[in-house]
C-alpha cells in the first residue's frame, strides 16, 4: 500500500498512531474525528494515501468509500440522518492532504 510518512492519517492506519477504529473494510477505514463537530462525527478514509478527491481515480476505491455511509446510518438506527462532506484543496478548508469525508450524525444542519 502506497502511504505517505509525513501523513497523520498514513500514520494511523499503519498503526503508529492510535484512533478508534468504527468500521473497516479491505480498502477503506472509519475513524472517530478527534475534534467533532457534531454528536458522531467520524471520517471515512482510503487506506491508501490518496490527495484528495480529484487524485482518486480508482473506480473500485470510490465504490467502497461510497458504501460505508449506508452502513453506518444503519448501524445507527434505521432513521438516522446524516451529512457526508469533503473538502478538495486548501481554498476549500482542506487542511489534511489525504483524501477523507467527515460523516456528521446526531443534529440538525443548515447550510
Amino acid at each position: 500500500m502506497m502511504h505517505d510518512s509525513n501523513c497523520i492519517f498514513c500514520k494511523i492506519i499503519s498503526g503508529q498512531i492510535s484512533s478508534k477504529v468504527i468500521y473497516q473494510t479491505d480498502l477503506s477505514i472509519v475513524l472517530q474525528d478527534i475534534a467533532p463537530q457534531a454528536p458522531i462525527h467520524y471520517l471515512i478514509i482510503p487506506k491508501v494515501h490518496i490527495q484528495d478527491f480529484v487524485a482518486c481515480t480508482d473506480p473500485k476505491l470510490i465504490l467502497d468509500l461510497m458504501s460505508i455511509p449506508p452502513i453506518l446510518a444503519q448501524q445507527l438506527g434505521q432513521d438516522a440522518a446524516f451529512k457526508l462532506s469533503t473538502n478538495n484543496g486548501y481554498a476549500a478548508g482542506q487542511r489534511v492532504f489525504h483524501l477523507h469525508f467527515h460523516f456528521m450524525s446526531g443534529k440538525s444542519f443548515s447550510e
